[in-house]
């Protein structure tokens, strides 16, 4: 019998580099490359674009400290502005250059800017090479403005959130890894990140804070974990690189300093053990660890605290934010159960991630425990606040786009059950339905029917939306999609 009909595959054998691939594919991770293409393939897709207010407040800071050396956001708020005016859209001029009761502006004599400064820090390298090369074009003869405003800034920009996105779903993807198969976790990541808000603040509505955070969050977990179960293996370098991580993270946006709950409990379970057992020099080290931690978090939080005392005459936030909360989380529930704007309803690959820690937890209880108890305080601080819990007129519930390794690791333990019992298609099948309700809802956002999804889901019509109606627009939109994507927003500043 010829080496050509016992190969068990039979190509491969006429051709080396086949089999070569083959050997590789077989001995090898294939998730990462098959994310990073997935992600590639969607950019071209992107909108980059600096044009609502959140994004004006963040993007204020990167620009104005890089250009004027100050805080005072009056030239870029104006500017961005009268770009929105010229549409027809007067909502920057409203949010920002107006004020009112609920919105003043802080005794300093500054316009106010609730945004945090973390953002600004990561999305600084993009800005300074974009930077670089108006000056090297310019040196050439383009005559660009070297104003931070032009669209080589803003780009720049943009896509620094996109590769924070990429980097984000790669440590996921690693995350997910420790406790999954590559089947299960390559699926895992692809799925929550394309059926999830997570995916039109990557592509769509980039230079938001949500990003950064989920990096952020995911390099923390990824630097924690490098020696869980093992808390006193922890150096003080690893304790000094958390610090500065979680600094950054709070700076990203505040309230995700209650994901550092995640190490605090981790913390005093390992206290515990180590008192119960009379081990006092090792709990003594550890203590001393733990204040290093604090305090370069506290030193890594300086950039943030000095725009406090800047804007505001005071190291706190603006009040207008603080005004905001009530600490009981009211709507605690409503965040992940309301019919019109509950998390799982639009997108229910977090419920089936969250579901996940289950099966998690029967390979690390703690563990699952833990990552359930930073989702957890992600869903009461967004309960507390009590006028914007819902966060109308945003795209799904973003203010949990930085728990998406949380679920991501926890979808990966839920595949990697379902796998043996089922087969992989219609694990696939599950996918492709979650990512295309997601894809309908994008669509009924942004062209379809903006004015009232933007609002709330409306069940009434909505399987009819998204499998007939959908389609359809979409189908007779298409150039428009690929080519000229800016003509389908209300605000065409792109």
């Amino acid at each position: 019998m010829t080496t050509e009909h016992t190969a068990p595959y039979p190509e491969a054998a006429r051709h080396p580099a086949i089999a070569r691939l083959r050997t590789w594919m077989a001995t090898h991770d294939t998730g990462p490359w098959l994310i990073t293409l997935v992600f590639l393939l969607l950019l071209p897709l992107s909108v980059p674009r600096v044009a609502l207010s959140d994004e004006v407040q963040y993007y204020a800071y990167l620009r104005s400290v890089y250009f004027d050396r100050d805080l005072d956001f009056r030239n870029e708020y104006t500017f961005f502005a009268t770009q929105a005016e010229r549409f027809g859209d007067m909502a920057v001029t409203n949010a920002l250059l107006r004020e009112d009761a609920m919105n003043p502006n802080p005794q300093t004599g500054l316009l106010r800017n609730v945004a945090p400064v973390g953002s600004a820090i990561l999305w600084a390298p993009g800005f300074i090479l974009a930077d670089a090369g108006v000056l090297l074009a310019n040196a050439f003869g383009a005559n660009l403005p070297r104003d931070g405003f032009a669209r080589p800034y803003v780009v720049a920009t943009c896509m620094m959130t996109a590769l924070y996105s990429l980097l984000g779903l790669l440590l996921s993807y690693r995350l997910a890894r420790r406790f999954a198969d590559d089947f299960a976790a390559t699926v895992a990541t692809l799925t929550v990140f394309l059926a999830s808000s997570l995916v039109f603040y990557s592509i769509i509505l980039m230079p938001w804070s949500h990003g950064p955070g989920f990096f952020l969050f995911a390099l923390f977990l990824t630097v924690w974990m490098r020696h869980w179960r093992r808390p006193l293996e922890r150096g003080s370098g690893s304790w000094l690189l958390l610090g500065m991580i979680g600094g950054l993270l709070v700076m990203t946006r505040e309230q995700l300093g209650l994901l550092l709950i995640i190490p605090a409990l981790e913390a005093l379970w390992t206290y515990g053990a180590l008192l119960r057992s009379r081990r006092w020099p090792e709990a003594l080290q550890l203590l001393g660890r733990h204040g290093l931690f604090l305090l370069t978090l506290l030193l890594a939080l300086t950039p943030q605290l000095l725009a406090y005392q800047i804007l505001n005459g005071r190291p706190g936030p603006s009040a207008t934010v603080a005004g905001k909360l009530d600490w009981r989380s009211p709507n605690f529930l409503n965040t992940l159960f309301d019919p019109g704007r509950g998390a799982f309803l639009w997108a229910p690959v977090l419920a089936l991630g969250l579901l996940g820690l289950v099966w998690l937890a029967r390979k690390d209880a703690l563990l699952a425990g833990l990552l359930l108890a930073g989702f957890l305080a992600q869903t009461y601080i967004n309960g507390a606040f009590g006028t914007t819990w819902h966060l109308r007129g945003a795209f799904g519930f973003r203010r949990l786009i930085e728990c998406t390794p949380i679920f991501v690791m926890g979808l990966a333990a839920l595949i990697g059950w379902l796998r043996p019992r089922v087969g992989p298609w219609p694990i696939l099948g599950g996918a492709g339905l979650l990512v295309a309700w997601n894809v309908g809802l994008i669509a009924q956002f942004t062209f379809v029917r903006p004015a009232v999804i933007r609002r709330e889901l409306v069940w009434e019509d909505m399987l009819y939306y998204q499998f007939v109606e959908v389609p359809g627009q979409v189908l007779s939109k298409l150039w428009t999609l690929i080519f000229d994507r800016c003509k389908l927003l209300t605000n065409q500043t792109c």
